[in-house]
């Protein structure tokens, strides 16, 4: 029934619970954070209001689970955080967001404005460090202007290429008092979801894209991590399979097409399988939704001069950046990819064309798991990590989702994990690469998939380390998901590193002391499960998939030697370019 516009309702409201209000309209998922005193009206909303708001034990992770969270729903992930420390605790969490595209609304409290700058309590230059890692930060001056912020945060946070944004909200504006009207409450649905306000690219262009594509006998599209943002797979697929073309893709566009499917060329770049060799001899790549920066293009080593390139990017600014583009695409990954087909018309025949192409992908790929086979069959021990890959793929449900923390984690995960159906069935924190992303990385995917659906984090443990009292908040609000902790009593992929440059035995501060994980997981009421027999490692994940009335921790004990601690290359028989980092 349409509301009497003559007589609205009217609301007394603090600045706090107006924030509140309109998160709520917006339908946020949880809320992660860590209160103080100028936020105490929007933590007493949120009560009233029944939104879902978790006590964190660090900010930091806190917007990792809101990262994670958004990853798995393309919804915006919210996290706040108090006056001063609690504010700049975010930074390494917001960069990670900011670099990787990530739809995310930080609230964070700010000073009394009648006592700023005069010595307060823990204040500081706040907003000045994190503007850097944010899209935008609004910083709210009048307590009526509340919605229209927050819509605006909302706006900019899914709009265009995603990103962090900053709300300030100082003291005396949330504890302060304004009487709104009902109706100045509203979210813009649009706005609730990544991608908002979608373009389609330049029509001529997309001529020349098409035309390009036509032409060539061995094309290669080559997917970022924008797909998943763009939701972008069944383009992506139409344009892949009705045209005959391979689809390989970044440590972060895993999962934008089944890794099993005969047109999985892999990942490329730093680690690959078959997918370099196929990036060289193309004579057309289309680029969609990557960067192309130093890990897609092995530090901007592999991408072929004179080939033919197309790029499709929803950010003007990144095409060109760090590769010559032929035909420029700024536009909406999976709009573009839906035109440059309709451009295409029937592609029957060129599909014909390329059948003794597209027959060599799964001949190659299956060549090179053979040689992979050593290691995702291992009997070693201590534990090969490419076991562990080899059992998470054996073992691992179709919608299941590995989260996979920064550093060799990632690298395992992205060389050797295969995702069975397209989907964001594999999440990396390589917008920063930070280690201590497991965890958090590992909750928030939980909350925010299906139920049943489950989720496996790998984690080092030095990662582990830095994050385990997250854990107690994964018990708390029953986010169960199992974490695979990589026991090596080291700081892996540093030690990995010295002993490929300095040789054998010159190590410096990547030595842990060895702690039994799964003593440790009992103590935080989870599941402990400690491994050091490479045929347990399957038990171990079925015994861990199984439980669902806690968190568990799988204390696996991989191998020490640091020359075998990386996934695709034998330290001792690297070569090392002085300079350059080897792996």
């Amino acid at each position: 029934m349409k509301r009497d516009i003559e007589s609205p309702v009217k609301l007394m409201l603090t600045g706090g619970e107006a924030v509140a209000r309109m998160f709520k309209a917006y339908g946020v998922g949880p809320i992660f954070g860590m209160g103080g005193f100028q936020l105490l009206p929007f933590y007493d909303a949120c009560r009233r209001l029944g939104l879902k708001h978790t006590l964190i034990n660090d900010e930091r992770c806190g917007a990792f689970a809101a990262d994670a969270y958004a990853r798995v729903t393309n919804r915006v992930g919210v996290v706040d955080a108090t006056l001063g420390p609690g504010a700049t605790n975010l930074v390494t969490g917001l960069a990670e967001s900011f670099n990787a595209g990530m739809p995310i609304v930080a609230l964070v409290a700010d000073a009394h404005r009648d006592y700023a700058w005069k010595n307060m309590t823990q204040e500081a230059r706040q907003l000045e460090i994190l503007r850097p890692v944010a899209k935008e930060v609004i910083r709210i001056e009048s307590i009526k202007r509340i919605p229209e912020h927050i819509r605006r945060a909302f706006a900019v946070a899914t709009s265009g290429r995603p990103g962090p944004v900053v709300v300030a909200l100082p003291e005396d504006v949330s504890h302060g008092e304004h009487e709104f009207d009902e109706a100045e409450l509203w979210a813009d649905e649009h706005t609730a979801i990544a991608q908002a306000r979608r373009s389609r690219p330049d029509g001529d262009d997309l001529q020349r894209a098409a035309e390009m594509v036509a032409n060539a006998h061995r094309p290669l599209l080559l997917a970022g991590g924008g797909i998943h943002i763009s939701q972008a797979y069944e383009a992506l697929y139409a344009l892949a399979s009705g045209e005959g073309i391979p689809v390989a893709h970044t440590m972060s566009g895993k999962g934008a097409i089944a890794c099993t499917d005969p047109l999985s060329a892999g990942v490329f770049g730093r680690y690959d399988r078959i997918a370099n060799d196929l990036v060289a001899d193309a004579d057309c790549l289309i680029v969609v939704g990557c960067k192309l920066g130093e890990i897609a293009t092995k530090r901007f080593s592999i991408m072929p001069r004179g080939t033919p390139l197309i790029h499709i990017d929803i950010s003007a600014e990144e095409i060109g950046r760090t590769t010559r583009a032929d035909v420029a695409l700024a536009a909406d990954a999976r709009l573009a990819l839906q035109d440059l087909l309709v451009a295409l018309g029937d592609g029957a025949a060129r599909r014909l064309r390329r059948q003794a192409y597209l027959a060599e992908i799964p001949v190659k790929m299956a060549q090179w798991n053979e040689t992979a086979r050593d290691r995702t069959t291992s009997k070693e021990s201590p534990i090969n990590i490419g076991r562990i890959m080899g059992e998470l793929n054996r073992n691992l449900p179709a919608d299941a989702v590995l989260v996979a923390d920064g550093g060799f984690a990632a690298h395992w995960g992205a060389l050797l994990f295969d995702t069975k159906r397209a989907g964001r069935g594999f999440v990396a924190d390589r917008g920063f690469a930070s280690i201590g992303y497991g965890v958090p990385g590992g909750m928030g995917c939980q909350i925010g998939v299906e139920p049943g659906r489950r989720v496996v984090a790998l984690t080092g443990d030095g990662g582990f380390n830095m994050t385990m009292g997250e854990m107690e908040k994964a018990k708390r609000i029953g986010a169960n998901f199992v974490l695979c902790v990589f026991n090596n009593a080291a700081s892996g992929y540093v030690k990995a590193l010295q002993h490929s440059v300095y040789g054998a035995g010159n190590y410096q501060s990547s030595d842990l002391h060895e702690l039994n994980y799964a003593e440790i997981a009992t103590h935080l009421g989870c599941l402990g499960i400690r491994v050091d027999d490479p045929d347990k490692v399957a038990e171990a994940l079925a015994q861990g998939l199984a439980n669902t009335s806690s968190p568990t921790i799988i204390d696996l004990i991989v191998t020490r030697d640091p020359a075998r601690m990386l996934p695709a290359a034998d330290n001792r028989t690297l070569k090392v370019v002085k300079g350059d980092r080897p792996v």
